[in-house]
């Protein structure tokens, strides 16, 4: 995705890596024919018209806003020499601080880093390893947490990646004293104002506390959906969810942001989408699709 400049506002996308799973095993009631409809406008090699041969990839990359002369992280990807008992992110070592030095930013220069939930896939890069302890990778940041979400996890034993990622990238960022906790009971401005800034809304469902980071600065709006939307096949089929906390809260919040922003300038920010990953949803018929800003 090449830079997107939204009035004073400008938002950059750091690779991290892609990752995924034969279709059938993810969402096994897709068939050809909702397949045939994605892929008129989503051009993903992994996908064909036939659920067996087709793969359900995701992308994990996190955003910089770049606004007002802060630099503001959203979701921080997996993070390298994590120990994680799923394998395909089990002791990674991407390029993923070469790829935000391309963008002519070192860890330092990072303002606020903000998770949109507290999932595995969103907070590894919130630390590094360094002389064998865990510590902060953005040293000059405030860290942006879900109080909800944290106080689940603080308490939640049983899906173990999770905890994992908890301890070993959430965790030390508190105890380094350089974590804001937000209760998200309606939407909180976080950096100037909301509808001038960066704010923060509540969109639980697929964690207890998980939120949507919106932004503006005199152009058109951007809206950082985190997991509320994983893949485009969601936007032909709102039901589908994929792991989520809660399915029916999941579910409302997915349909209530595609019809809030569908046919608007609203321009979009998936946390997994491939490609360019940005875009505008667009209503196509008794669904929607997404409109990819160009390469």
């Amino acid at each position: 995705m090449q830079s997107q400049q939204l009035g004073r506002m400008r938002i950059s996308k750091v690779l991290e890596m892609e990752d995924g799973l034969p279709l059938p095993m993810v969402m096994p009631d897709v068939g050809g024919a909702e397949l045939e409809r994605v892929l008129r406008w989503y051009a993903d090699p992994d996908l064909t018209p036939d659920p067996q041969t087709s793969r359900l990839m995701l992308s994990m990359h996190s955003y910089v806003i770049q606004i007002d002369g802060h630099n503001i992280l959203v979701d921080a990807c997996n993070g390298n020499h994590k120990q994680r008992s799923v394998p395909s992110v089990h002791e990674m070592d991407t390029p993923y601080l070469a790829n935000l030095a391309a963008l002519g930013l070192r860890p330092e220069d990072i303002h606020a880093v903000m998770c949109t939930h507290l999932h595995f896939d969103h907070v590894g890069w919130n630390t590094r390893l360094e002389n064998g302890r865990w510590v902060p990778t953005f040293p000059n940041a405030r860290y942006i947490f879900s109080a909800q979400d944290y106080a689940h996890w603080s308490e939640q034993e049983e899906e173990l990646v999770h905890r994992e990622a908890f301890n070993d990238s959430v965790l030390p960022v508190v105890e380094a004293g350089k974590a804001d906790m937000i209760d998200i009971s309606g939407d909180v401005p976080v950096h100037h104002e909301i509808g001038d800034g960066v704010w923060l809304e509540p969109a639980f469902g697929h964690s207890p506390g998980c939120c949507i980071v919106n932004a503006q600065a005199g152009g058109a709006p951007a809206l950082f959906w985190g997991d509320v939307i994983h893949h485009p096949l969601q936007l032909i089929r709102p039901e589908l969810g994929l792991l989520d906390y809660d399915p029916a809260a999941a579910q409302r919040v997915r349909r209530g942001v595609l019809e809030r922003v569908a046919d608007s300038e609203t321009m979009c920010f998936p946390a997994h989408f491939r490609g360019t990953s940005a875009g505008r949803v667009r209503r196509d018929e008794d669904a929607y699709s997404f409109d990819f800003v160009a390469g």
